[in-house]
């Protein structure tokens, strides 16, 4: 198609363009906007922004029920009023609110009665998933840090501290001992 455009003395932009609608135009440009913005934010700067990444990921992917959190409140306003707790009220423009005895709106745990409340064995369970997928990806990202000399290589040391000093020495001298220690593996040192 871009070969024949340019045959035809066409802008191929601009025909391939004629494809979509204002919507998914502005939504391309808007997504491309974000992304140019972002392109400079990569790098870890602080521990503040790199926890408030991981929040905003973990509030995306938590997909939360909020039709059952509806129905959860409304039962717990209904069983406040019904005691006495709470009082419901009509503003002007037709609007129920929910105010306590003093004016407040919510003021305490129990006026509400979410303080008896247990979440569902699902939640508790995506919860422990959520848990357990990060603490693999940190025990994952340790492993890559430390390197490749994890257990399938010789082991050269006799403790945790002699093993980083060992990797020291590696990092600064195997460019210079390497055929030394070829030589020691083939048995042919000179």
């Amino acid at each position: 198609m871009k070969a024949e455009a340019e045959e035809a003395g066409e802008d191929f932009e601009r025909k391939r363009a004629w494809d979509w609608t204002i919507d998914e135009s502005e939504r391309w440009d808007k997504r491309l906007k974000k992304k140019e913005a972002h392109r400079d934010n990569q790098a870890f700067q602080d521990y503040r922004q790199d926890s408030r990444k991981v929040y905003k990921r973990q509030i995306r992917d938590l997909k939360p029920d909020m039709d059952e959190y509806e129905k959860d409140k409304m039962k717990a306003v209904e069983k406040a009023a019904a005691s006495g707790g709470l009082e419901i009220v009509e503003t002007d423009d037709g609007e129920l609110v929910v105010v306590d005895k003093d004016g407040t709106f919510y003021s305490t745990a129990d006026s509400t009665g979410f303080v008896e409340h247990k979440p569902p064995k699902e939640a508790v369970d995506r919860m422990v998933k959520d848990l357990q997928q990060a603490e693999e990806a940190r025990l994952r990202k340790r492993r890559e840090r430390l390197g490749k000399d994890g257990e399938d290589g010789d082991v050269t040391y006799i403790n945790e501290k002699n093993k980083l000093f060992n990797q020291k020495l590696a990092r600064f001298y195997n460019k210079y001992t390497a055929e030394i220690r070829d030589s020691f593996e083939r048995g042919t040192m000179m």
